[in-house]
C-alpha cells in the first residue's frame, strides 16, 4: 500500500488512523494463519475463555424448565407445548392438502357401474347404508388417496391408466373436408361474427348503466310465473308422447308420439289442427324452423321429425301426407333434431355415436359434415344463438361443445357421473345447462370454461331444458312427473307444476312467456300458464 506525500498532507489524521487499524487487522489476520500452518491451533484454542459455572438459582431454573440454555450438543432451544402443538396442527394441513392433491389426480370410472366393480375388486364395500352413487364416488376417491405406500396406477382400473396414456399420446389429427364444408364454415363465420358482435356491444350498454324499466319487466315476469297453473290438458295419442315443440311465434304445438304420428295443435285453444303419419317407428325429436309461422310460408319447410327408424324428415304446413325430404345414411336411431339460427342448417344426433350436419337450404338437401368424437350414444343437440358453437349431449356422462367455423371441439363439459340427456345454450351466449341422469342441472361457463352451478333439480331424471328467449328464466322437466321453472343466471327455484300421472319427456316455453307446454308418458300434453281471474 502506497501513498504520496501529497496526499498525507491532504489527508485527515482520521482517516490515517482507519488505514492503520485496516493494515494491523491485515497482518493479525495472516499471523493467525501462519499460526495455524504451524501447528499453532492449540494456542489459538487456549485462547478462548472458559465458560463460566453457572450458579445454584440459575441450575434450579433449568431443572424447573423455566430456563432453556442451548448446549453444545444442541443448535436450537427446546420447543415450548404450544409451538409443539402448532407444529403438529401445520403437519397435519400439510398431509390434507397432500391427500387432496392426490385426489385431484385420480380419474375414476364415469359410470357408477365402474365405480361399484373397483370398490369390488379392493375389497371394499360396495354400498354402505343410506349411500348414493355421488357419495360411493367420494369414498373411492379418498380411499385411493391414502393409499400411502402404493403408487396410483398400481390401484387405478386399467381403463383410467390406459385413457392416461392415450393423454400423454394425444395428437390432433385432419382430414380434408368437402369443398361444400368449407363453403358452410365459411358462411357460418360471416353469419356469426355480426351477430356476436351486436350481441356484446348490448351487454356492455347493460352493464355500464342500470335499465329500471327492464329491472321491472323481469320482476314482474317472476310474478306471473309464480301464478302459473293447469291452464289445460289433452290426449295426444294412443301412445306416449315422446317430444313436443312450439312454434317460433308460440301460436302452434307439435307433439311427437310412440305411434310415429306428429300432430300439430292449436295454442291456447289446444284443438288439433293437422296429423301428419310422419315415421315407421317412434318419433324421438322435432324442431321448428326459426321462421316457420313468420315469414315461411306453408309450403316450404317449417319443421323437421326425427325417428327410431334411422330417418330425418323435413316437413311443410300444407302437406300432411309427404315430406319435402327424407335424410337417411345413420347407422342407429336418431335421437334429437334442431336447426341453426340462421335456417340453412339442421343438426342431428345419432345412437352410431356421432351427429351429422345437413344443408336444407336447397331443393335437395345435402349432408355436410359427419362429426365422431363421443365415445356413446349422442343424444341431445343445440346451436348457439349467434350460430357459431353447436353442443352435443350423450350417454357417455359428458357434453361437447364444438366450433362449427373450424370443427375443433372447444370444451368438454365433464361432471355428471351419469348419462346427459337434455342440452341447450342460454340466449346470454356465455352459459350452457345441461341435464343428465343424475336428477341434476348443471351451467357451464364457456368464459371460465367449467361449471358455475350444480343443481339437485329432481327427484328423477332430467328429460328436457329450454330457456326463455329472454334469458330470464329456464324451465325442466323430469320423470319425476314435475316440471320446474328457474331463474337465471341466479339459478333460484320458482315454481314447481304438478299435474301429470305418467313421466315427463319433454317442455317448451313461449316466445311471450304467457304458456310453458310438457309431453309425457301419460300420452297427455298439458298447458302451463297463469291463473284466470
Amino acid at each position: 500500500f502506497f501513498l504520496s506525500h501529497t496526499h498525507t498532507s491532504i489527508m485527515s489524521e482520521q482517516a490515517l488512523e482507519r488505514i492503520r487499524l485496516q493494515l494491523q487487522a491485515v497482518e493479525e489476520i495472516k499471523r493467525k494463519k501462519a499460526l495455524e500452518a504451524e501447528g499453532g491451533g492449540e494456542t489459538v484454542a487456549n485462547n478462548v475463555p472458559k465458560k463460566k459455572e453457572l450458579s445454584a438459582a440459575v441450575k434450579a431454573g433449568i431443572a424447573a424448565g423455566n430456563i432453556n440454555i442451548t448446549t453444545e450438543d444442541s443448535d436450537r432451544m427446546d420447543m415450548s407445548e404450544d409451538s409443539k402443538a402448532e407444529e403438529r396442527q401445520q403437519n397435519e394441513l400439510l398431509k390434507e392438502l397432500e391427500r387432496r392433491n392426490r385426489e385431484r389426480e385420480i380419474i375414476l370410472p364415469a359410470a357408477d357401474e365402474g365405480i361399484i366393480l373397483k370398490l369390488r375388486e379392493l375389497g371394499e364395500p360396495v354400498t354402505l347404508f343410506g349411500e348414493l352413487a355421488a357419495d360411493r364416488r367420494i369414498r373411492l376417491r379418498a380411499f385411493l388417496a391414502e393409499q400411502q405406500g402404493v403408487k396410483l396406477d398400481q390401484v387405478l382400473d386399467p381403463q383410467a391408466k390406459a385413457t392416461k396414456k392415450d393423454k400423454q399420446n394425444e395428437e390432433v389429427w385432419y382430414h380434408r373436408g368437402s369443398d361444400e364444408l368449407l363453403l358452410v364454415r365459411k358462411f357460418i363465420a360471416g353469419y356469426s361474427l355480426p351477430r356476436a358482435k351486436e350481441r356484446l356491444k348490448t351487454s356492455r350498454l347493460q352493464l355500464s348503466r342500470v335499465d329500471k324499466t327492464k329491472e321491472a319487466k323481469k320482476q314482474h315476469m317472476m310474478t306471473e310465473l309464480r301464478k302459473f297453473t293447469n291452464y289445460g290438458s289433452q290426449i295426444g295419442d294412443v301412445r306416449p308422447l315422446a317430444h313436443c315443440r312450439l312454434s317460433p311465434d308460440g301460436s302452434v304445438l307439435a307433439t311427437a308420439s310412440w305411434t310415429g304420428n306428429v300432430k300439430l295443435w292449436d295454442i291456447p285453444r289446444c284443438n288439433e289442427k293437422k296429423v301428419f303419419h310422419a315415421h315407421n317407428d317412434r318419433v324421438s325429436g322435432l324442431s321448428f324452423h326459426p321462421s316457420s309461422c313468420i315469414s315461411q310460408t306453408d309450403d316450404t319447410l317449417n319443421f323437421a321429425s326425427c325417428s327410431a327408424d334411422r330417418t330425418v324428415k323435413l316437413w311443410s304446413l300444407k302437406n300432411a301426407e309427404e315430406p319435402l325430404a327424407t335424410l337417411g345414411g345413420f347407422d342407429d336411431r336418431v335421437a334429437r333434431v334442431d336447426f341453426h339460427p340462421s335456417g340453412k342448417f339442421l343438426g342431428a344426433t345419432c345412437f352410431d355415436y356421432s351427429w351429422r350436419l345437413f344443408d336444407v337450404s336447397g331443393s335437395a338437401p345435402i349432408e355436410v359434415l359427419h362429426q365422431e368424437g363421443h365415445s356413446g350414444a349422442v343424444y341431445d343437440i343445440s346451436f348457439h344463438p349467434d350460430g357459431s358453437l353447436v353442443g352435443t349431449s350423450s350417454v357417455d356422462c359428458t357434453g361437447r361443445v364444438w366450433d362449427l367455423r373450424t370443427g375443433k371441439n372447444v370444451m368438454l363439459l365433464q361432471g355428471h357421473t351419469k348419462q346427459v340427456l337434455c342440452l341447450q345454450f342460454s340466449p346470454n351466449g356465455f352459459h350452457v345447462a345441461t341435464g343428465g341422469d343424475d336428477n341434476s342441472v348443471r351451467i357451464w361457463d364457456l368464459r371460465k370454461r367449467q361449471c358455475v352451478y350444480t343443481l339437485p333439480a329432481h327427484n328423477s331424471l332430467v328429460s328436457g331444458i329450454r330457456y326463455h328467449p329472454s334469458g330470464n328464466f329456464f324451465v325442466t322437466s323430469s320423470y319425476d312427473k314435475t316440471v320446474k321453472v328457474w331463474t337465471s343466471p341466479e339459478c333460484s327455484p320458482l315454481k314447481v307444476l304438478n299435474g301429470h300421472e305418467g313421466k315427463v319427456m319433454a317442455v317448451d316455453v313461449s316466445p311471450d312467456s304467457n304458456y310453458i307446454v310438457s309431453s309425457s308418458w301419460d300420452r297427455t300434453f298439458k298447458l302451463w300458464s297463469k291463473e284466470q281471474d
